[in-house]
């Protein structure tokens, strides 16, 4: 055995003499197929492009709640000095409460349950604001 033999690995396969020459008409076949393949595949990531994965749904919960966090504390500060009040206190402070448990449940994969517990808390914050704060 020649070193040259030795260099080659074990699995390679050994080219025929004749597979390196493909007609005309084989590589017009390949060039076509691979070009509907990757329409077909851009059609298909269009068509998943419409949901968002688990991760960016995670990541779109835990930058809303945090925006809403930022929203009731800058409306906390500003009802405080306009008037203080105990009860101003306690809503806006269970809103924020509310914002960061949905951070977590969004951390740890629960959107849905984050998404409503979200929506529903921060209209019940806006609404006993509005009836219970004069």
């Amino acid at each position: 055995m020649s070193t040259s033999d030795q260099d080659q690995s074990v699995d390679t396969p050994i080219p025929a003499p004749d597979a390196g020459t493909a007609t005309e008409a084989e590589a017009e076949t390949e060039v076509e197929a691979e070009a509907e393949a990757e329409v077909e595949a851009e059609a298909e990531g269009e068509a998943e492009g419409r949901r968002l994965t688990p991760r960016q749904a995670r990541r779109l919960r835990i930058a809303l709640s945090s925006v809403g966090m930022v929203a009731m504390a800058v409306v906390l500060g500003l009802r405080i000095a306009s008037r203080s009040s105990v009860l101003v206190v306690g809503v806006y402070g269970l809103a924020l409460i509310l914002c960061g448990v949905v951070i977590e449940l969004s951390r740890n994969g629960r959107t849905r349950l984050g998404s409503w517990l979200l929506a529903v808390g921060l209209v019940a914050a806006i609404g006993s604001d509005w009836l219970l704060i004069p």
